[in-house]
C-alpha cells in the first residue's frame, strides 16, 4: 500500500542525499570540459541502478552477514557526514575529474553514489520498497529536469540560492541521519 508519509520522507532523504542541486557546479564543470551531457542516459541509468541495488543490496547484506539495521546504523553516519559536507560547505569524499560526460560521472557516483545506496538500504529498513521506488522515480525525475536546465537554474539561483539550498538540505539530512541512528539502536 503506498503511504504519502513514507513516499515524501524517502523522496526528501534521496533528493538531500543525491544533491543534484548542490552538483550544479560540477555538471557546469563536467558540461565545459566535456561538451554535451547525455541527461537521458545518465537519468535513465542511474535509475536502474538505484532500483537493482534497493532490491539486490540487502541479498549482498545477507551473504556477507550483515543485518539491515546494522547497515543502516552504518548508513546513518554516512549520511551524518554528507550532511557535514552540505552544512558546512566541506568536501570530505573527494572524486577525481571525469574525462567523459556518459554513465560514469554523472550516473554513478554523482547520483547513484556510494551515499545513495547506502540511503537506499537504510530506508529499505524503515520504509516499504513500493514508497521508496515512487521516491527513486520523483528524484530522477528531478535529476533529468535539472541535468537539462543547469545553465538556466545557475542564472536563476545564483550562488547564494545554491548554498542557501544546500544549507537546508543539510540540516534536514543530518535530523534524518539521527533518527535512522536512533530507530535501529532500538531507542524510543
Amino acid at each position: 500500500m503506498f503511504d504519502i508519509k513514507e513516499i515524501g520522507t524517502a523522496t526528501m532523504v534521496l533528493f538531500a542525499v543525491i544533491d543534484i542541486i548542490g552538483s550544479i557546479p560540477i555538471i557546469i564543470q563536467i558540461r565545459q570540459k566535456v561538451g554535451h551531457i547525455q541527461s537521458e542516459k545518465a537519468s535513465i541509468a542511474s535509475l536502474l541502478i538505484m532500483i537493482a541495488f534497493l532490491y539486490v543490496g540487502e541479498e549482498i547484506l545477507a551473504l556477507i552477514g550483515i543485518d539491515i539495521n546494522s547497515f543502516a546504523i552504518a548508513g546513518s553516519f554516512i549520511l551524518f557526514f554528507l550532511a557535514l559536507e552540505l552544512i558546512l560547505g566541506i568536501r570530505i569524499y573527494r572524486d577525481e575529474m571525469p574525462t567523459s560526460a556518459s554513465i560514469v560521472p554523472l550516473a554513478f557516483p554523482l547520483v547513484a553514489g556510494a551515499g545513495t545506496m547506502t540511503s537506499l538500504i537504510s530506508l529499505r529498513a524503515e520504509y516499504a520498497v513500493q514508497n521508496i521506488i515512487v521516491a527513486i522515480v520523483l528524484n530522477i525525475i528531478l535529476v533529468y529536469a535539472v541535468l537539462k536546465t543547469t545553465k538556466q537554474i545557475e542564472r536563476l539561483l545564483g550562488a547564494t540560492g545554491i548554498a542557501v539550498i544546500r544549507k537546508v538540505f543539510g540540516i534536514i539530512l543530518l535530523a534524518i541521519a539521527v533518527k535512522l541512528f536512533r530507530t535501529n539502536l532500538g531507542f524510543i
